[in-house]
């Protein structure tokens, strides 16, 4: 499927415009993202109740279109926690997932409410990125629904949850993707919120977006712009952007700013800003604050509910160092959190979860792992069941268990404990001892000549080309077979590295960020047949700070065994046609003696690369 480019699709007339935004929004993106709603049937324990609840968010008033499920046997002198859940981008309140999760704790005896986010379904309001100031605020007008101390537009008053104090409803949160980020923004600033569970969601989306995985400064990312991800990002901005063209009807209030249709003005100049190709000084600045300010990078030091973080292994759009990062940080101040990587994400099984999996579509919450532990966490943290367990503090699913369970746990992500040194003639080796003496080099083309992934694919379900790298436009290093026991890796790689290019180093200097080096970093599990596996399509774009000094690149976690015969192989290429790239061309020389060559480290929790 091919997505338009924002700035070649402002000279496209909008019945062109129109059409292809609805090819991709009900034939395409939409479909696979959210699901369709199971009818509700006479035997359900629940009720449903539909409300229109107008709220302040920042500046603007937004109507909220939600709906309320109440347990048979709750009412105001048997009342119960409350769970709030909404939808991911471009969906609503009548997602499939969205109804099975509020029918899935409903059943439970919570009181569920799902509504449709700001700029979504039939609530007002443009899109606004989960902003605390906005998308949060909006949320605090639902706890004071089931706080009973507001009523509903036609005058519906809840009084049938639990209260830990006057104006106080015991509430959680639960949600995947844009539906796991306002939950972080809600308890940011407002404290009633007693437990989150955030899917799949990210940590600072300047790094989402446009990644640098180099330097880490600000949470998951670098000082620095990185690559921009454009075929995600165009994917979800023409689906932001088809709200208001596929439905004229709607609330007035929805209207965009910045010449964008249905985003607020500060997201419609970012995604302008990052379509030019360009980054200077001040408006790059602006971007990278306005993406923090909108990310809970920013704001987690005001997030003190509990919160289980679940994100997931297949996702190239927000991958498991978003997680990571959201972790160390709560951790860090004494929030509680756990944290697990489960098997899926934006870029595979979505749709069809491996089996024992978390599938949001059927609402088999107590038939998976992960199911399980959603429901202890609010167990403890809702119903304050003190005997309930809430976990280890770390689990991560393993795809080559067949018997058993399929996670594995620690007490902590794993560090990097083994190193494997890069040497000139092209081999990843176990001490520096074995560096041989070289020089190799690449160069970039004008056009992009690396192939990892088509994003949208895994979402829609469509078939990808495999990985590849042209000849000449890449370096890579490969280690001995694996022998012995298998070699697992758990965490994120990280490679230090020193490159040589005289043209960047004439440039770099400039007011212009776009004009440093860019290179991909990422691993291959090479078989013993020679076919091999870029794991999970994920690369470690990096914006080198400075080509005449030593800089480390953070690679994506993985879970990821390599099994004997196999072999690791590390590649550093020129480009990757799912980001932009460099401006200009620009040849990389790496050189390796024993004194002086890169470094990969890998955290592995059992197995042995010599």
């Amino acid at each position: 499927m091919e997505v338009l480019v924002p700035s070649e699709s402002r000279a496209v007339s909008r019945p062109v415009l129109r059409a292809s935004l609805a090819l991709l929004t009900a034939g395409a993106l939409a479909a696979p993202l959210l699901g369709t709603a199971p009818a509700a049937t006479a035997a359900d324990p629940y009720t449903v109740t539909a409300l229109k609840v107008t709220v302040r968010a920042g500046q603007r008033t937004c109507a909220l279109d939600a709906d309320v499920y109440r347990p048979a046997d709750v009412d105001a002198a048997h009342p119960a926690p409350a769970v709030l859940t909404t939808n991911g981008f471009g969906g609503s309140k009548a997602d499939g997932s969205t109804d099975v999760i509020a029918k899935s704790f409903a059943t439970r005896g919570y009181v569920a409410l799902a509504w449709s986010g700001l700029g979504f379904g039939k609530t007002g309001c443009p899109i606004s990125l989960d902003d605390p100031r906005i998308d949060g605020r909006a949320v605090s007008g639902l706890l004071d629904l089931l706080a009973g101390t507001r009523t509903a537009d036609n005058g519906t008053r809840i009084d049938y949850v639990v209260k830990d104090g006057a104006g106080d409803p015991r509430a959680g949160m639960v949600g995947g993707s844009y539906g796991g980020a306002i939950q972080l923004a809600t308890a940011a600033v407002d404290h009633r919120v007693d437990a989150l569970v955030p899917l799949i969601t990210w940590n600072d989306l300047s790094y989402s977006l446009d990644p640098d995985n180099a330097g880490r400064t600000h949470g998951v990312s670098g000082p620095l712009p990185g690559a921009y991800k454009w075929q995600w990002t165009n994917g979800f901005f023409l689906l932001g952007e088809a709200q208001g063209l596929l439905h004229p009807n709607l609330d007035r209030t929805r209207a965009g700013g910045a010449g964008c249709l249905h985003f607020v003005a500060r997201a419609c100049e970012t995604k302008r800003l990052l379509d030019s190709g360009r980054y200077p000084a001040r408006q790059t600045k602006a971007m990278l604050d306005y993406a923090r300010s909108v990310s809970p990078v920013s704001y987690l030091k005001s997030v003190k509910a509990p919160t289980l973080l679940v994100q997931g292994q297949a996702d190239t759009l927000f991958n498991l160092n978003e997680a990571t990062a959201t972790y160390r940080a709560l951790t860090a101040q004494g929030t509680p959190a756990g944290m697990i990587w489960q098997s899926w994400g934006h870029s595979g099984g979505m749709k069809n979860p491996a089996k024992g999996e978390l599938d949001l579509a059927k609402g088999n919450l107590s038939d998976s792992y992960v199911g399980r532990r959603i429901l202890s966490w609010f167990d403890r943290y809702l119903r304050h069941r003190t005997a309930a367990g809430t976990g280890p503090a770390f689990a991560y699913y393993r795809d080559w268990v067949t018997g058993g369970s399929a996670y594995g746990t620690a007490s902590d992500v794993p560090a990097a404990n083994l190193r494997l040194y890069l040497s000139g003639d092209g081999k990843l080796v176990g001490a520096r001892g074995k560096v041989a003496r070289g020089s190799r080099t690449y160069r970039n083309l004008r056009i992009a000549t690396s192939h990892s992934e088509s994003s949208l694919s895994g979402l829609l379900g469509l078939k990808d080309p495999e990985p590849y790298d042209a000849k000449g436009t890449f370096l890579d290093w490969t280690s001995a077979p694996v022998t012995g026991r298998p070699v697992d890796v758990v965490g994120a790689p990280r490679v230090t590295l020193k490159v040589v290019s005289p043209r960047t180093e004439q440039v770099q200097n400039s007011a212009d960020a776009a004009d440093k080096l860019v290179l991909f970093a990422k691993l291959y599990d090479v078989a013993p047949d020679g076919g091999k596996t870029l794991v999970h399509r994920l690369v470690a774009p990096a914006r080198v700070p400075d080509v005449t000094r030593r800089f480390t690149v953070e690679l994506p976690g993985i879970v990821h065994r390599y099994g004997p015969g196999h072999r690791l192989r590390l590649v550093i290429a020129a480009s990757d046609d799912a980001y932009a790239g460099n401006l200009g061309v620009k040849p990389v020389t790496v050189t390796s003696t024993p004194e002086d060559t890169g470094v990969l480290e890998l955290p592995v929790t059992q197995g042995v690369l010599r």
